[in-house]
């Protein structure tokens, strides 16, 4: 949630499509626990309107039932392959999935399953 200028540029440039951005439960409630989990501050205090702010923008989708489709076999592969990857991670990656989405992360774990046809963007570079 820090501003990142790349991630911030590519945010505002795209910002007239809205229905192009989203997110979805999993990750707003990654973020919201995130946040919950710092010491009550400023810091807390700032990122909380941050999220505020990007919650307002974006639309917050519920997972559609498609993504348990994809869930299970990259769950069976990353067992196999003692691929270390959360409940949350797979879900989300699930999700983007079913909805022939473009996952928008810096988190290096989601390359582990993009074999699975997972689409995949780093804003951050």
């Amino acid at each position: 949630m820090a501003h990142v200028p790349h991630v911030t540029a590519h945010f505002d440039s795209l910002s007239d499509h809205n229905d192009y951005l989203f997110t979805c439960t999993i990750v707003r409630g990654e973020i919201l626990f995130g946040i919950q989990r710092l010491p009550i501050g400023r810091k807390r205090r700032v990122l909380e309107n941050q999220a505020v702010n990007l919650f307002e923008e974006l639309s917050c989708l519920a997972i559609p039932k498609e993504a348990a489709d994809y869930y299970a076999p990259m769950k069976k592969y990353a067992e196999q392959h003692g691929t270390a990857l959360s409940e949350n991670d797979l879900w989300i990656a699930s999700t983007a999935m079913a909805l022939d989405a473009i996952l928008v992360t810096a988190d290096s774990d989601f390359q582990r399953i993009a074999e699975f046809g997972l689409k995949l963007e780093d804003w951050t570079h």
